[in-house]
């Protein structure tokens, strides 16, 4: 702790006060450690509690580090130590400085000097007369480490007068060095030059944790040096780092372990390059991590207090007793912070301090240590009232009395004294232990504990009960997957007390009610502790231990289960040999689970296959003793994977991992393309198509196909080869070919191995012409707004091969393009169609065209017809309805039609007996309609208008409802029906309106 005492400029010295307080009744002791001057009674020094006041200060007797020393009648402590300094500034000495001569461009330091002074400084200059100052830049610095200012390179406008003027931080002063008068020489320029760094860091900088360092670095030069800075193990700084380029500073805050390291600061100029370097060193002042913590101990007790610090370097330690340094002896260890006190007394109390400490500081922690005396008390430890042990067992009653120093223990059977046997024994530490306990052992005990202070005593009993036997015997249990099988485990036991049973699988606790409901337990009595195991699998096999527990014993028995099943699968499976169509295999095999293995199956895949299929072996059947196989009927040139299955007698096991990859060996194509056909395509063309043969029938590579063709009745055959697997089609163009010209065709195959066979020969037809001629007498007529009947005159079949395969007709509206009519074709010799969905009041245009597989003959010549009036758009309204003689009477408001809308000539009546039903269908001219009486099911009607243009609109759906009885309708329910009719006709009208 450090405090500065004030010194003004003038000589009147500034009282200042250094406080230490303590608690308890304080003595001070002031040590002087600079000048070794001890403090003598005056009146410039007082206490107050445990401040000490210092008046009228004196420099040279009163500076130096003081400590407080705190006592009262637990001991004593010391503070850690007060430092008390002195700031000064002095005047410089009045002496005129000389001049300094450079010639332009040239570097220059003109020094500060400061005077004698005590405190941080602050450097600044002034340039010829106050108050203009020196102000820093890239050419210009002022060192806050010398004062000195320096200028890079001297410009004409540099010449004049600096005075330095130095700032103590402490005591606010200020004092001006003499003029420095800064002219320039006559005798020329100074050339260019490189970096000369004037202002430089130290080699090694030592840091405290959590300050701010600033390292100085400036340059001399022409042009003037640029100023960076880097770190040599290339990390970048943080943002928190301050690099002044201006004023050649680098400011590192907050500074922690991590930004230790070197760095450089590089000066550059178009000249050449100038660099120096620096490491900062981390250190941290010692800082308490554990403290030692205020006990209260028994006589012959044991103490540890651990004191741990943290610092750089590393903090070393040492004890102090009121006041005085511990040292290690007898009964007092001190090691590495730890102070260890062992077989305490009464001279041991008072007060400790921890003192961690380096070259950086001390810290100090106290704390307090009482040891007491104390007659023998059971109160917060009294002798278990009772203790429960099974005949033959151990007993052992606790007596741990509080009382220090330690006395002498004793023991009562009832009301008399124990005596020890080779059974009965009375231990060090005031503990009773009974071996090979008898009935007779119970009843009552009493620990009596004394020493000079007092005695004491506690009782408490101790009962014998008989002890917990298994009678299951061990056992070894044999099951097969799939089956239940029940674990025994019962026992004999003191009725008195109650049982425990607890299962363990291969060490591990059944928590029953979990494990996927396999365990259950199922003994039904108090002694017994049986469980089931349902629907056994693999993974129960192994050890099974029931546990049984009481107050006063534990006990527990084995049951090894094994479990058959399956075998687990093979492994190691590798194809050994491999051919076009076979492949050599061995593995090894899984576990047989308790069961011999009896075969192996052979599964493979293919990236053609549906997932794994059984394949064909030598030998047909593999039985469990061997380990190889060869498979067989394999396709050439397909990749291939194997697994094996083992079986025994109980099943089939899981499939062993797959074998690698292995590609079967080519061979030339067995396998032709199917559905070889063709026909069509363009005048001059045989088309000829097939069916690409798959990948896996293709036996190698550079596969692809032959293609023969020839005239009919022709004897030689002309060949093309299709390089490509995929490819699906050859086109043949000659012009010598006559249309619609019949060819044998077939189709082979090849690979890089060789040739493969050809397909079965086929007739295929060379391309038709286009029919030559363009169907006659057409006709077409309307038939409804939406409908017109098209008729033509067939073109006759003839020997021409210009087949005619249907016809195709093409119409368009009068406001529409030709070339974007709608099309609809018919197939064969039909010489009429139905066009539907053209709209009503329309002229349409229409061609008909023959067509065949080369395409489209030439077209009609274009007839027109208009459409009729589109049909009546309103629906029929007020639909009403009656019963009368077993008959439903209809009667609807008559539709007028709109003026450009066909006329109404009658009305269609739908009625239907449910929504999924076809409906019938009733035409009528009049505005009603007589139906039969609904009897099994309700009615649905719904009725439209209709004329020359069609169909129209529909009124909407009517619901009658079925009539329940033969004689439902009379004269008496006439009126209620009738009055009913008027409600649904006027629910109708405003349903429609709307």
């Amino acid at each position: 702790m450090k405090q500065y005492a004030v010194f003004p400029a003038e000589p009147e010295i500034i009282p200042r006060k250094l406080k230490i307080k303590a608690e308890g009744n304080i003595e001070l002791l002031l040590k002087e450690i600079i000048n070794q001057i001890s403090p003598k009674s005056g009146s410039h020094y007082s206490l107050s509690g445990g401040n000490l006041r210092i008046s009228h200060l004196n420099k040279d007797q009163d500076a130096g580090t003081y400590q407080c020393l705190a006592s009262n009648s637990f001991g004593t402590i010391v503070s850690r130590e007060a430092s008390l300094t002195f700031a000064y500034l002095e005047n410089f000495k009045t002496h005129r400085r000389s001049s300094v001569s450079v010639r332009e461009g040239q570097g220059v330091v003109l020094l500060c000097g400061p005077p004698p002074h005590s405190g941080d400084l602050v450097f600044s200059w002034i340039f010829n007369e106050y108050p203009t100052f020196v102000k820093q830049d890239t050419r210009r610095f002022i060192s806050q480490e010398t004062g000195n200012l320096y200028i890079a390179m001297v410009e004409p406008s540099d010449v004049g007068n600096y005075t330095c003027v130095v700032t103590n931080t402490v005591t606010k002063t200020r004092v001006q060095g003499p003029p420095t008068p800064l002219v320039l020489r006559s005798d020329g320029v100074m050339g260019e030059y490189e970096p000369k760094i004037e202002v430089q860091f130290p080699e090694i900088v030592h840091v405290a944790k959590g300050s701010t360092v600033k390292l100085e670095c400036f340059a001399l030069g022409n042009p003037v040096p640029s100023i960076n800075w880097r770190r040599m193990d290339s990390i970048p700084f943080p943002r928190k780092v301050d690099m002044r380029k201006a004023s050649g500073v680098l400011e590192i805050p907050y500074f922690q372990q991590e930004d230790a390291g070197t760095y450089e600061c590089v000066a550059e100029n178009s000249r050449g390059m100038n660099t120096v370097k620096g490491k900062l060193s981390f250190y941290a002042p010692p800082h308490l991590i554990e403290k030692p913590q205020d006990v209260q101990k028994l006589i012959d007790e044991s103490l540890v207090w651990e004191c741990k610090a943290t610092g750089k370097p590393k903090p070393s330690y040492r004890w102090m007793k009121n006041g005085e340094n511990l040292e290690s002896a007898e009964r007092v260890q001190v090691a590495n912070g730890a102070l260890s006190i062992s077989r305490l007394t009464l001279s041991d109390t008072g007060m400790y301090q921890c003192v961690a400490g380096n070259k950086h500081g001390e810290v100090y922690s106290n704390a307090e240590l009482r040891v007491i005396a104390v007659a023998p008390d059971f109160s917060h430890n009294q002798v278990r009232s009772q203790t429960l042990v099974k005949v033959g067992g151990d007993a052992l009653i606790e007596c741990k009395p509080k009382m220090s120093p330690w006395g002498v223990v004793s023991w009562r059977k009832g009301s008399e004294p124990l005596r020890e046997s080779n059974r009965v024994s009375i231990l060090d530490n005031g503990n009773l232990r009974i071996w090979n306990a008898t009935k007779p052992d119970a009843g009552l005990y009493t620990c009596v504990a004394r020493n000079q202070f007092g005695v004491a005593s506690s009782t408490g009993s101790i009962t014998v009960k008989e002890p917990t036997i298994i009678t299951t015997l061990p056992s070894t249990l044999d099951v097969t997957v799939g089956e239940s099988v029940v674990l025994p485990c019962q026992v004999s036991h003191d009725p008195s007390l109650e049982l425990k049973f607890t299962w363990f699988f291969n060490e591990q606790v059944i928590h029953f009610g979990s494990h996927g409901g396999f365990f259950e337990k199922v003994g039904g009595q108090h002694s017994a502790g049986d469980i089931m195991i349902r629907n056994i699998q693999l993974r129960h096999a192994g050890k099974y231990t029931c546990a049984v527990q009481t107050k006063v014993d534990s006990i527990s028995i084995a049951v090894d289960l094994v479990v058959r099943g399956p075998p687990g699968p093979p492994t190691s499976i590798h194809v050994e040999e491999i051919t076009d169509t076979t492949a050599s295999l061995s593995w090894r095999p899984g576990p047989d689970n308790h069961s011999p293995i009896t075969a192996y199956t052979i599964q493979a895949r293919t990236p053609f296959s549906l997932g794994w299929q059984a394949v064909t072996t030598v030998p047909e059947v593999v039985g469990g003793h061997r380990l190889t196989a060869t498979v067989i009927d394999l396709s050439p040139w397909v990749e291939y994977e194997f697994r094996v299955l083992a079986s025994n007698t109980i099943g089939t096991g899981e499939p062993s991992k797959p074998s690698k990859q292995a590609r079967t060996k080519g061979t030339s194509p067995k396998v032709t393309p199917a559905n070889v056909s063709g026909g069509g395509g363009s005048r001059s063309e045989l088309v000829i198509t097939w069916e690409p043969v798959p990948e896996e029938l293709q036996n190698g590579p550079g596969f692809g196909y032959v293609v023969a063709f020839r005239p009919h009745g022709a004897t030689g055959w002309m060949q093309a080869a299709v390089p490509s697997a995929e490819t699906s089609k050859y086109v043949f163009k000659d012009e010598s070919i006559q249309p619609f010209s019949p060819f044998h065709v077939k189709v082979g195959v090849y690979n890089n191995e060789g040739e493969g066979p050809f397909g079965s020969v086929t007739t295929i037809y060379s391309a038709e012409e286009e029919p030559g001629r363009a169907p006659t007498r057409v006709r077409a007529k309307s038939l409804s707004a939406s409908e017109i009947e098209v008729s033509w005159k067939a073109l006759p079949w003839n020997a021409s091969k210009k087949r005619v395969l249907g016809y195709e007709l093409r119409y368009w509206s009068r406001s529409e393009k030709e070339d974007t009519a709608s099309v609809q074709r018919t197939v064969g010799n039909q010489t009429s169609t139905i066009i539907r969905g053209v709209k009503g009041s329309t002229t349409y245009y229409i061609s008909v065209r023959a067509y065949n597989t080369a395409g489209t003959g030439p077209p009609s010549a274009a007839v027109n017809v208009t459409t009729k009036k589109p049909p009546p758009s309103q629906p029929p309204v007020k639909v009403m309805w009656n019963t009368s003689n077993s008959k439903i009477i209809l009667n609807w408001e008559q539709v007028k039609a709109l003026e450009n809308e066909s006329e109404v000539t009658g009305y269609k009546v739908l009625y239907k007996k449910n929504r999924h039903s076809r409906p019938n269908v009733m035409e009528t001219n009049t505005t009603s309609v007589e139906l039969a009486l609904p009897t099994d099911e309700d009615y649905i009607i719904q009725i439209k208008p209709f004329g020359e243009g069609g169909e129209g609109s529909s009124s909407r759906q009517i619901t009658i409802p079925r009539i329940p009885g033969p004689n439902a309708v009379g004269s008496a329910s006439k009126v209620s029906t009738l009055s009913a009719l008027s409600t649904i006709a006027l629910s109708f009208t405003a349903r429609t309106s709307l």
